[in-house]
């Protein structure tokens, strides 16, 4: 997929992003960071991290009392995918697991991390409109 293909895929995921976290279904993310990141990106509605101190059983079991469905961002590595995957199995049957935005990630970026994912979008930008 060439630079200007995966930015409109981005930015239209995004924008899908955005007003599902602002119509109220959380964002699920590994940890502080990433809450900024999302932020910078005009994330308004809940960022949840797992970093909380509790095993993911016990996460999934808060979330499961207040949520029906959520937006699982892990970052795309070896650990996040194997976080993805926990917490949607952990939360099957309880919680839905909306991993769209992730895949779109897994497809379009270079970075592997949501962290990174401001700096990535500026990039891509500024690469397209100077081509």
């Amino acid at each position: 997929m060439d630079e200007a293909a995966c930015l409109e895929e981005l930015e239209d995921a995004l924008k899908v992003l955005i007003e599902t976290n602002c119509s109220g279904i959380p964002v699920v993310v590994e940890g502080e960071k990433d809450v900024a990141a999302l932020r910078s990106l005009g994330l308004s509605g809940e960022i949840i991290s797992l970093n909380v101190g509790l095993s993911i059983p016990d996460f999934c079991d808060k979330l499961s009392e207040r949520f029906s469905e959520i937006i699982v961002l892990t970052d795309w590595d070896r650990t996040g995918g194997r976080l993805a995957g926990l917490l949607c199995s952990q939360l099957k049957g309880r919680v839905i697991c909306d991993m769209s935005f992730r895949e779109v990630c897994v497809r379009c970026c270079m970075v592997r991390v949501v962290e990174g994912l401001p700096s990535f979008l500026q990039t891509l930008r500024d690469r397209v409109e100077n081509k």
